[in-house]
């Protein structure tokens, strides 16, 4: 098996952070954008999409900033892969934009980007802001 790649994006989202964490960082936030279903039970979080079912755990999280989740797949192989979702806001114009780390095998870095910017796109029109 081979390493995983480090990746990050951006995505400027006109949106208060307040607003943009509850669809991050929920149950019924995600079930909106990020899968068909999402449901939570203390730090394990369940993500169900056509009928198949990942489980993620909370490695953290920040109020109005941040959630870092890892596949439990990756962690029952000891693997330090992760996925955060992050909200940053530019001190000066004061825009938010919620960044994106993931990891991916090397040639399926571009189908990982093209997922995220597909259901940010989805998360965008829910809050009115593509």
């Amino acid at each position: 098996m081979s390493d995983k790649v480090k990746y990050e994006l951006e995505f400027p989202i006109q949106v208060s952070p307040s607003l943009l964490y509850q669809y991050i960082s929920t149950p019924s936030g995600l079930s909106e954008w990020f899968a068909d279903n999402v449901n939570s039970r203390g730090e394990l979080f369940a993500f169900m999409w056509e009928g198949s079912e990942e489980q993620a755990k909370l490695l953290s999280k920040k109020a109005d900033e941040r959630m870092k989740l890892r596949w439990t797949a990756d962690d029952e192989d000891g693997l330090n892969y992760y996925f955060e979702m992050k909200i940053q806001v530019d001190e000066i114009t004061k825009d938010v934009s919620l960044m994106i780390t993931d990891f991916a095998e090397e040639d399926e870095i571009d189908e990982g980007k093209m997922l995220w910017e597909n259901m940010v796109s989805d998360l965008k029109q829910i809050l009115g802001s593509s």
